[in-house]
């Protein structure tokens, strides 16, 4: 599946910004779905998931309560609701897609990855 990332940019902290991933194929419904990031000099960290039915989301415990995932499956689209946001959320953030949330957790199991879009927050 093909992926496109949008929605990152230049922002202070406390704002709240919305990713969106877009994914190319009509059975995205199919497909368990998260976010990772990736911050100057460290390595890929996962950020969110959802389960295909959207019935089930896990997070990071450093985004927990500020981030939210969403997905509507009929737009073929995951989203990542970022709250309260710190400098320390500065990244590129890249949407991932796999077969169950074991799957899209950890880097080296993620199937498809979108193209990543950079989020700036300043202090």
């Amino acid at each position: 599946v093909q992926l496109q990332a949008s929605g990152g940019g230049l922002v202070q902290a406390g704002d709240s910004l919305r990713l969106s991933c877009a994914a190319s194929e009509r059975t995205f419904n199919m497909y368990t779905m998260s976010w990772f990031r990736q911050a100057p000099g460290k390595g890929r960290e996962f950020v969110a998931a959802i389960r295909w039915s959207g019935g089930s989301t896990d997070y990071a415990d450093s985004v927990r309560g500020r981030f939210t995932i969403s997905r509507d499956n009929a737009k073929n689209t995951v989203y990542l609701r970022m709250n309260s946001v710190k400098p320390e959320d500065t990244a590129v953030y890249y949407c991932a897609a796999g077969g169950s949330m074991d799957s899209v957790m950890v880097v080296t199991r993620v199937s498809s990855w979108g193209q990543g879009t950079q989020v700036t927050v300043s202090s």
